[in-house]
């Protein structure tokens, strides 16, 4: 296990939940299952614990927190366990949280994807009234860090060029620079949904939920649709999976498109804002690492490319 001392502070934890007491026990070593700069996770047994990011908005993130032990969202969120009061030495600060051990998406079978319980559970989630009083949903700040980490990664390298100009081709409130339409603001909002963000529980056969709420609050419910929308614009999900979650989506009641009909006035300002913040990551990654994008990320850099040659009239219109 890395020993840094976040890291050890979690792992220690994590294993005094899941054993309270003084009593002997043969547990394996702590897990960690992610350790970066937006969150460093590591599990003990049945218990998950998560140091936040260092630079988060502390009131902001315990109120989204929160959402996760609120009776309403009973069913659509893993509740959290008791966490201390004070973050451990050694978690430098950052706002802790302890969660039980949820069995997360195998990304070894991509056929059994949850995509329609996701989609199920979204559209609870979106339907669901606010219980209490939240901060803007956070999808349109991590597209704009993303634009600025590739910034810094590659600056002014030609590469960027097309990625850039489907950036400038968003409205505002897409760039997190103008408060989101009023029409489109006001609904309960997970703001990072991708599969890793779903678990089983109890694990290993319980009902699938939806973790990590670092980035809900009030918003658009449609950014949370953006990256399954963006992926099958790309030509990265098939379509039939596509019209799995969107037919399960709409079936459950959920607000962010039109029952029936053409889906893309409400998706298409979404999907194009996850392509580039995708396609952006992607090249300030394998800037990084040294290397060429793979053939995922360059799908995703094509994509920018094809948005940043499309007249503005055309830019609503939905993939052919």
């Amino acid at each position: 296990m890395t020993t840094t001392p976040v890291v050890r502070a979690l792992g220690d934890l994590a294993h005094g939940s899941a054993h309270p007491g003084t009593t002997a026990c043969s547990c394996p070593p702590p897990q960690v299952l992610a350790d970066r700069n937006d969150g460093t996770v590591v599990r003990s047994g049945p218990v998950v614990a998560k140091a936040h990011a260092a630079d988060s908005d502390t009131p902001a993130l315990l109120a989204r927190l929160s959402l996760a032990a609120s009776p309403p969202l009973a069913g659509i969120l893993l509740p959290p366990l008791p966490a201390p009061d004070v973050p451990p030495a050694g978690a430098g600060g950052r706002t802790v949280s302890l969660w039980p051990y949820g069995r997360p998406v195998d990304p070894s079978d991509p056929d059994a994807a949850p995509w329609e319980e996701a989609a199920v559970l979204l559209a609870r989630l979106h339907r669901t009234p606010p219980p209490r009083p939240l901060p803007p949903m956070r999808g349109p700040v991590k597209a704009a860090r993303a634009v600025a980490r590739m910034c810094r990664a590659v600056p002014g390298g030609p590469c960027t060029a097309p990625v850039l100009a489907a950036w400038r081709g968003l409205p505002g409130w897409a760039r997190a620079e103008n408060p989101v339409p009023p029409h489109r603001d006001g609904y309960l909002c997970h703001g990072d949904l991708h599969l890793g963000q779903l678990v089983r529980h109890p694990a290993p056969q319980g009902p699938w939920l939806l973790i990590d709420m670092d980035d809900a609050g009030l918003g658009d419910p449609a950014w949370d649709l953006a990256r399954p929308a963006a992926w099958y614009a790309a030509g990265l999900l098939p379509p039939g999976i596509w019209l799995r979650f969107l037919d399960a989506y709409r079936a459950a009641g959920g607000p962010a498109v039109r029952a029936d009909g053409d889906p893309w006035p409400e998706l298409d300002v979404v999907a194009r804002a996850l392509t580039v913040q995708t396609a952006a990551l992607a090249l300030a990654k394998s800037a990084a690492e040294e290397r060429s994008p793979d053939e995922v990320e360059q799908l995703m850099i094509d994509a920018c490319v094809r948005i940043a040659s499309l007249p503005p009239e055309l830019v609503s219109e939905p993939p052919s």
